[in-house]
């Protein structure tokens, strides 16, 4: 591959300059990096230059002793491996979540409305009680919960809480009434707002009608919103993670981590997506790319939506829903729109990164990639599908066909398992979720996790794209098994592949002589453990350009 060989070459030349350079050598390790092709690459001792935070060398216990008066630390017989990089999240998301109501597992409609109470009890101080994390399939009844308990539970100050993926929301009677949310009140565009039968709103709205709520909820300060990313940041390098694509961020966001990354204080390195509805995204456009000399902050994609999610059935797919025929998902953003908007973004030599989760929005997106990217520039655009998830089986090799890059996170389809046939039929399942059949026809798969709507914890998606299978190892023997990736390819989705899908594999993701010095030291040897046990795996030390970010 080119530009694996350029990353030799940037080796090499690395190299060369050696002896002007500080080195640091870590020594009684089990280090596993990857070479040019992309294979794994063992070694012993790993030097890095403590002045540019570059890898200078790796190689055999041999290696260190070319290095005798260079400082050392020994890494007492631990793991090494690439800093991890997660492919899709969102860091001011992660971080507000870690500082609300926590929905996630909650076994009933009344246990989510219980831990609601409590949070409020906890929390006089605030005017709005928000939450996320809820998912009505893992609840006995499996129906949208209503605002009827959480108006028992909470009735003075509005409530709002985002389903887990976050493409829904669930609102008491006051969020409803000051929003002006009545039986009189239209479904908007790629939005819906579920009524009961006398057409009465019920609490829960979906997509694009919950900006009718969001729109009232007081915007967070700056110092509110700097105080969540750097919860977010502490989190993330606790679990690993060296750098992170941050999926649809707005102006006054980019513009914190502009401010940040000025006085050097990025602990980790971001690729945001700029957010295609900001009203400054012209602006950005023209600007031009922003190729940042570290890495910290590299700005040069835009997120643009296609559709909803599966678990509130706003996946736009061809044919209805199997379980709810009258519906077939919404179009977040309509096609004139949609090709309006990625026409703009490619314009401009930016990369397109497009949600599309169901069938037909994957399809559209296609359509759009193939009408409006040069078959010579396809390959070297390394525009990205997010989340690529189910798939008309005819239209999965048109991604490598038009060099569509699919984003996937391995946690979705483990999390899904459990309502997917129900959502889809046994049919369309061939074309979902499939990851084996997306690497073995060339593509490139930027792993991630879609945090906070799923944990942020990277081995959960290496030990999902291994196993297909939860983290009590069910069911037996993986979910649709023959999607199953090897522990090579499912560390590369987290590392080199996920680096390549923001232009940054010759810098990040290998460990190679040249690349920054992001790695991370963990409890135990991922290529010799049962295959069952990588979720459980803990990281027991960060470093992000040669620096230590995080000490268990």
């Amino acid at each position: 591959m080119l530009l694996l060989t350029r990353c030799s070459l940037l080796g090499l030349l690395f190299s060369a300059s050696s002896l002007l350079a500080a080195p640091v050598v870590v020594t009684n390790i089990n280090g596993y990096g990857f070479n040019a092709e992309r294979e794994v690459s063992p070694f012993k001792v790993l030097v890095f230059d403590d002045a540019t935070g570059k890898i200078i060398a790796r190689g055999d216990n041999d290696l260190a002793a070319k290095y005798a008066a260079a400082k050392t630390i020994d890494g007492k017989g631990k793991t090494l491996l690439p800093g991890l990089i997660d492919g899709h999240g969102h860091v001011l998301g992660l971080g507000f979540n870690l500082s609300m109501t926590e929905l996630r597992g909650s076994s009933t409609e009344q246990d989510a409305v219980k831990r609601v109470a409590e949070f409020a009890a906890k929390n006089p101080e605030l005017s709005w009680i928000k939450g996320r994390g809820w998912n009505q399939v893992l609840w006995p009844e499996k129906q949208f919960p209503t605002s009827t308990l959480l108006d028992e539970a909470v009735a003075n100050k509005p409530v709002w809480l985002r389903r887990v993926d976050g493409h829904a929301g669930w609102a008491n009677s006051k969020a409803l009434a000051l929003a002006g949310v009545t039986k009189d009140t239209l479904d908007p565009a790629g939005g819906e707002i579920i009524r009961d039968a006398k057409g009465n709103p019920t609490g829960v709205l979906i997509d694009n009608a919950m900006a009718l709520i969001e729109k009232h909820i007081p915007e967070s300060t700056d110092a509110e919103k700097l105080h969540a990313l750097n919860a977010a940041f502490k989190h993330l390098l606790a679990l690993g993670i060296t750098s992170t694509h941050d999926a649809g961020v707005d102006t006054a966001t980019v513009k914190l981590y502009q401010q940040l990354a000025a006085k050097s204080k990025l602990p980790l390195r971001i690729y945001p997506m700029l957010a295609a509805n900001d009203p400054e995204l012209a602006n950005w456009l023209k600007a031009g790319i922003i190729d940042d000399k570290t890495d910290f902050l590299d700005i040069r994609s835009v997120k643009i939506y296609g559709d909803g999610a599966l678990g509130s059935r706003g996946a736009a797919l061809i044919k209805p829903y199997s379980d709810k025929p009258d519906q077939s998902g919404l179009l977040v953003t309509e096609p004139d729109q949609l090709h309006a908007v990625m026409q703009q973004t490619i314009n401009a030599g930016f990369q397109a990164n497009v949600h599309a989760i169901g069938d037909l929005s994957n399809r559209i997106t296609l359509d759009q990639f193939e009408q409006l990217v040069p078959a010579e520039q396809r390959i070297a655009s390394r525009h990205r599908i997010e989340h690529a998830q189910i798939i008309a089986p005819i239209d999965i090799p048109r991604f490598a066909k038009l060099g569509v890059i699919p984003a996937m996170q391995a946690v979705h389809a483990t999390s899904d398992k459990n309502m997917a046939a129900d959502r889809l039929g046994e049919e369309r399942l061939r074309g979902a979720y499939a990851w084996r059949t997306f690497i073995d026809q060339g593509s490139i798969i930027v792993g991630g996790s879609d945090y906070p709507v799923e944990l942020a914890e990277p081995f959960h998606g290496i030990h999902a794209s291994v196993t297909r299978q939860d983290q009590h190892n069910q069911p037996k023997g993986g979910w649709i098994p023959e999607q199953r990736l090897t522990l090579t390819e499912a560390l590369r989705s987290f590392t080199v592949d996920a680096a390549y899908g923001a232009f940054q594999e010759n810098m990040m993701g290998t460990l190679a002589p040249g690349s920054w010095a992001d790695f991370i030291l963990i409890d135990r040897d991922i290529f010799t453990i049962p295959e069952t046990e990588l979720w459980q795996v803990e990281v027991e030390q960060t470093w992000v350009n040669g620096e230590q970010a995080f000490n268990k």
